[in-house]
């Protein structure tokens, strides 16, 4: 496979990118352009005028991907080839099959492996469904517990959906070790009509088990069996697939990453309880239709990969080193959260898959809050300040509860667009003036994803879209998106840290030679 820096499409784009379009210039940024620069697909519309792009850009961006092999890549990781490796290192060699968790629909995988991972997976929604049937009303609490990708992904695609919940339905979600989070949590709720759901794939992560123990002891002390009140959702046969210990056991597997999971279990279960069966399944169809969509072959027309394209652009011809996701909607205020984890956990990497070190830059810092908030926070710097950010906003014609009002002639989802509107447009253009504390010197990339109305469906468009634009970069790059072995050092280093807290509590000596700066720490903490 040949090295990205070695494929003939990046020397013209390193060409092209020493004079980038300048969006600033009178004309450039015109309806005509807007009009010509959008991409659609179920539903979606992609507009990309704000982005420094030109035709002859556009047309080297695409030979890009075609050099790449990215959509027979694409193909390859959803038909579950062994995507997930790094050739001759040691390495997790195995597919990495999202995509067959909501393979239900239409158009499914024909390959063995591929079907044998989606009646896996449809076999659990199944179990889901009885499951939701016999614990009926007994609950009207439901407390996730898990982390990273147990706990990004589903809270942001429930918080995402909330609007849609069943009324009686209360989640919560319970992540980090740190002891008040917990007990915050446990305040809120009836424990005797609350149901806990204990994500971890090992069945073995530390801050997990920590907030499972707290949980158990709790009610204990309230008199409750938890066998009662817990839920595992785990790999077949980790520690946690104990029939003895709760109600039902949920499965997920290897070749399903945790920041790539909220459509499996690890999301199903709460997202099932909260908004129903029927608007679960419908969240996954949309995140199956787009799975479907990103084998489009034309790069103009295959949304994800063309975001991806966009991106690599900004990345590695302009040298942006950030990217803001900014969705104009408050029901995402967690979407950006997620996004982080999935983009910097899968190509935030340092070699490639024939495990020699890159000689480019790999994943952008991804980061985001929702607009009009971001306006009156961070905003002066992205249109002031020396570092230029791109930006992809994400927006809804139409309000989820269509409860609005009319003041001073338009409605707050017309104020909420405009702003959009307003923001993309004056990143790109700027504005000239005198001044030079009034000056906008634009050309700050940006691109919006538009849609009609956020719903189950259209959330899982947008999540599958998120997800495949990574993984095409990953493609393009020619990195492992698949692995995460950046995670493991500091837990490594956090063990020991834990092991010298536990001598201390138990009054016996710190072993200081093993881990000595450890051990200075410590002293600092008492």
């Amino acid at each position: 496979m040949a090295k990205f820096t070695e494929l003939p499409a990046y020397s013209k784009l390193k060409e092209l990118s020493e004079n980038p379009l300048d969006l600033t210039k009178k004309g450039v940024l015109s309806p005509k352009r807007l009009d010509q620069m959008i991409a659609e697909g179920l539903g979606l519309k992609l507009f990309y005028s704000s982005e420094r792009v030109d035709e002859s850009v556009l047309e080297a961006l695409f030979q890009l991907a075609g050099q790449a092999n990215a959509v027979e890549k694409m193909h390859c990781m959803q038909a579950g080839e062994t995507v997930n490796k790094i050739e001759g290192l040691e390495s997790e060699n195995r597919p990495a099959l999202h995509t067959a968790m909501r393979d239900f629909f239409d158009d499914c995988e024909q390959t063995p492996k591929a079907k044998e991972a989606t009646k896996l997976a449809y076999d659990e929604c199944e179990k889901l469904k009885i499951f939701l049937e016999e614990i009926g009303d007994r609950f009207t609490h439901l407390v996730q517990i898990g982390i990273g990708g147990s706990d990004l992904g589903p809270r942001a695609i429930y918080l995402g959906l909330k609007a849609y919940q069943k009324p009686e339905r209360k989640i919560h979600f319970i992540s980090n070790v740190d002891p008040d989070d917990a007990a915050s949590v446990v305040e809120q709720v009836d424990l005797s009509k609350t149901l806990f759901v204990i994500v971890s794939k090992s069945g073995s992560t530390l801050e997990t088990l920590t907030n499972e123990a707290y949980i158990v002891d709790r009610l204990k002390k309230a008199g409750l069996n938890p066998q009662n009140h817990l839920v595992a959702v785990t790999g077949k046969g980790s520690p946690m697939a104990d029939p003895g210990k709760s109600l039902q056991s949920f499965y997920i597997w290897e070749y399903v990453g945790g920041r790539y999971s909220v459509t499996s279990m690890v999301g199903g279960v709460t997202l099932a309880f909260a908004l129903g069966m029927d608007r679960f399944l419908d969240f996954l169809r949309g995140a199956s239709a787009m799975d479907k969509h990103a084998k489009t072959p034309d790069p103009k027309t295959n949304l994800p990969l063309l975001a991806a394209l966009l991106g690599i652009w900004n990345r590695n011809f302009l040298g942006h080193h950030t990217c803001a996701i900014i969705p104009y909607s408050q029901a995402l205020s967690r979407f950006p959260a997620h996004l982080q984890q999935l983009d910097m956990e899968s190509n935030g990497k340092h070699i490639d898959k024939e495990g020699h070190p890159v000689e480019f830059e790999t994943g952008p810092i991804i980061w985001g809050e929702p607009g009009t908030n971001g306006q009156h926070s961070f905003y002066q710097l992205i249109h002031q300040g020396t570092t230029l950010l791109p930006l992809e906003f994400i927006g809804f014609v139409n309000s989820q509860y269509n409860a609005d009002v009319v003041y001073k002639g338009t409605s707050s989802q017309e104020k909420l667009l405009s702003n959009l509107i307003a923001q993309s447009i004056g990143l790109a253009t700027g504005q000239k003036n005198d001044n030079l504390n009034k000056d906008f010197t634009g050309n700050r990339p940006n691109s919006v994803l538009l849609a009609n109305r956020l719903d189950p469906y259209t959330l899982g468009l947008i999540l599958s879209y998120y997800e495949h634009k990574v993984d095409f970069q990953g493609f393009i790059w020619n990195i492992n998106s698949f692995d995460q072995e950046g995670v493991q050092l500091g837990k490594v280093l956090a063990l020991k840290m834990i092991d010298q807290f536990a001598a201390k509590r138990e009054n016996k000596p710190v072993d200081e030679k093993t881990f000595p700066l450890g051990a200075a720490f410590l002293k600092h903490l008492t």
